[in-house]
């Protein structure tokens, strides 16, 4: 798969975790962090899966599930 894409997932899960540190350390401010985190990280982990799809249609599939991440 491209190294670029699987560059800019990574990117965009360590940019996320940076913005996460930044909330306030309230509540609110974890619950939402958390969120960003957990969906952050897993759009990264299910690229990571689609890339070891067995055939093109679970590529497919494991992908779309980035996508709606």
């Amino acid at each position: 798969m491209s190294k670029e894409l699987q560059e800019r997932v990574e990117e965009f899960a360590l940019a996320c975790n940076k913005l996460a540190e930044q909330y306030p350390k309230t509540y609110a401010g974890n619950y939402f962090s958390g969120q960003l985190l957990r969906a952050a990280c897993s759009s990264a982990a299910n690229y990571r899966a689609a890339c070891h799809a067995q055939s093109k249609a679970a590529f497919i599939a494991k992908l779309s599930v980035v996508v709606e991440e």
